[in-house]
């Protein structure tokens, strides 16, 4: 490639109006009245997105496939469609009372990236695609992040079929009413490297005046169920010194949740989000709580000394008491490092752009983090306000949209070779 070409492909950016007129425009269905979007996995709303989105993409001249699972592929030839293609992606299902951009924004923004290049008659060595996966959120069919997950052989495409939400309707079923069974086999569709555009549902950038979050990686979490028993008793006649109280102890403990996270910085993270107390009446002492713990960190190993620290604090909390105490694994995902050479993309694509950025990590799970098992991958993030997600007033500022969409142009283009057609 001569000086000039190169020139004209550092200058390129993307149509930032038309990115955001189209998450507007996906937005309208499901649309609430608080200004946000409930489209769940597999309903009527969602295949209308689903055919929106698609239908995008066919305009944009892009072949559409899509596998068992219903998650869609839409595919931009290159140079030398021998290479696996670079994929950009993300989901556009939601949460019940989710906002515009969560997910969307990854699928649209890939899709604007095709736009652009189509605009400026780029072609790329590699093949480009814009994938979509099925039921990231698991609001409606657990396990969440189930397209990707069946995709990169995490669990089977026989359980997410099985699946089935509170009225007892099952994936499959779901699948084949909205018409989102496809052929192929969920695996069977090379990858070469993997990219996703997200905002970053936390309020890190926004605290630290950043526009772009390179994203190392997720953190790994660790799920427990802690159940604390005690002996129920009338609150009057039982005397402070002769109570074997449920909840004062299970507090103390909560609070080890917290300091352990404490400990364990930058990227520590202790929660408590679900307390069950027994008999849960005023006056009486309460003889059994049961609670959440929710552990994170940047690596398996923090992970699990934090873990290791709560439970020799119970243990000596049990001594101490005399209560029990139990704890009880119920969920694990480990945590997941992007390639070295996505995220230097990324960061280089920031640098040249000229935009703010630091390093990032993410304390919630995306598909990049499947994709990570099969390709080298990574992730853009963009700041949202108040670090709000999941939340109908989830926000994000057009001028954030646009950077994170050039930022994911380059670094796509880094790893998929260009020429001017």
């Amino acid at each position: 490639m001569d000086t000039a070409t190169r020139t004209d492909i550092d200058q390129l950016r993307i149509n930032g109006e038309r990115l955001w007129g189209s998450l507007m425009e996906l937005a309208k269905i499901g649309a609430t009245a608080k200004g946000g979007v409930c489209r769940l996995t597999l309903t009527d709303l969602d295949r209308q997105g689903r055919d929106l989105v698609t239908s995008w993409a066919r305009e944009a001249g892009l072949a559409v496939t899509i596998d068992k699972i219903g998650n869609g592929f839409m595919r931009r030839a290159g140079r030398n469609n021998a290479l696996p293609p670079i994929v950009m992606g993300s989901h556009i299902d939601t949460q019940p009372t989710g906002g515009k951009f969560d997910g969307n924004y990854g699928v649209l923004a890939g899709l604007e990236v095709v736009r652009t290049l189509n605009d400026h008659g780029i072609e790329t060595e590699a093949p480009i695609e814009v994938a979509f996966w099925t039921n990231e959120e698991g609001s409606r069919f657990v396990p969440v992040m189930m397209g990707s997950g069946v995709f990169a052989k995490a669990f089977t495409l026989e359980h997410a079929y099985a699946a089935r939400d509170t009225e007892g309707k099952s994936v499959q079923d779901e699948l084949t009413r909205i018409g989102y069974i496809g052929a192929q086999e969920p695996g069977d569709h090379p990858i070469g490297a993997y990219f996703e555009a997200h905002i970053e549902q936390g309020p890190v950038l926004e605290d630290n005046d950043k526009t772009i979050g390179v994203v190392q990686g997720v953190l790994g979490i660790r799920w427990f169920d802690c159940t604390v028993t005690g002996m129920e008793a009338h609150a009057g006649p039982t005397p402070m010194a002769l109570r074997r109280d449920a909840l004062q102890v299970a507090t103390q403990l909560m609070q080890e949740v917290v300091a352990a996270a404490l400990r364990h910085k930058p990227h520590g993270r202790g929660t408590v989000g679900m307390v069950q107390v027994h008999p849960n009446s005023r006056n009486v002492i309460p003889g059994r709580v049961k609670f959440s713990i929710d552990l994170r960190n940047a690596t398996d190993a923090l992970v699990d000394q934090m873990a290791d620290e709560v439970k020799a604090y119970a243990a000596q909390l049990a001594q101490k008491s005399g209560l029990g105490i139990q704890i009880d694994l119920v969920s694990s995902y480990p945590a997941q490092a992007f390639h070295p050479d996505c995220v230097d993309a990324v960061g280089r694509a920031a640098h040249k752009l000229g935009y703010s950025h630091m390093p990032a990590v993410s304390g919630a799970g995306h598909d990049a983090v499947y994709m990570a098992w099969l390709a080298p991958a990574g992730m853009v993030f963009i700041p949202c306000k108040d670090g709000i997600s999941h939340n109908e007033i989830e926000s994000a500022t057009p001028e954030h949209i646009s950077a994170g969409c050039n930022v994911l142009l380059h670094a796509v283009l880094e790893r998929a070779g260009t020429s001017i057609a």
